[in-house]
């Protein structure tokens, strides 16, 4: 399925990405690129989106980031005929899960870096893999939301 190249290929520039960010900064450093706008900032995440933890956290984000690559694989699989923001989005979703599910996995944490600020308000701390999630959930709901409302009314 061709789709799965294109998560393929989001996993590997994550996973690029994170590994320049680890052999080139220290941990904390940040790096203005636009500044007050956009800074490389090196921290991890052991936990959640949004820094959310508890005990035992990295297995159990850890487990349910497995089971839930194998639905996306299978969901992906089961649509092959469906339209093609669906399937984009899904391909997304599953290469940012694969994406920090490796970090988990082989570092206990996930590395994080895209730092974006307006003056001193700063959003969380994300990587690649968590954008990959964030655009994948918007085609799912525009195809979701919009898309399958027109076809629905052209059917009918």
């Amino acid at each position: 399925m061709r789709i799965l190249f294109v998560s393929a290929i989001l996993v590997l520039t994550d996973q690029i990405s994170k590994a320049a960010v680890r052999t080139t900064m220290t941990l904390y450093e940040s790096i203005p690129v636009i500044p007050e706008f956009f800074h490389l900032t090196y921290i991890t995440n052991d936990g959640m989106a949004f820094g959310i933890n508890f005990p035992f956290g990295i297995y159990v984000f850890s487990a349910i980031s497995l089971i839930f690559s194998g639905f996306l694989l299978w969901y992906l699989w089961t649509i092959k005929n469906h339209g093609i923001v669906i399937r984009i989005g899904i391909a997304l979703i599953l290469a940012g899960a694969i994406g920090n599910l490796i970090d988990r996995v082989f570092l206990g944490e996930v590395v994080d870096f895209l730092d974006f600020m307006i003056g001193d308000y700063h959003w969380y701390v994300f990587n690649i893999a968590d954008s990959c999630v964030t655009v994948g959930m918007s085609f799912v709901l525009v195809d979701s939301l919009i898309l399958e409302r027109k076809r629905t009314e052209q059917t009918a």
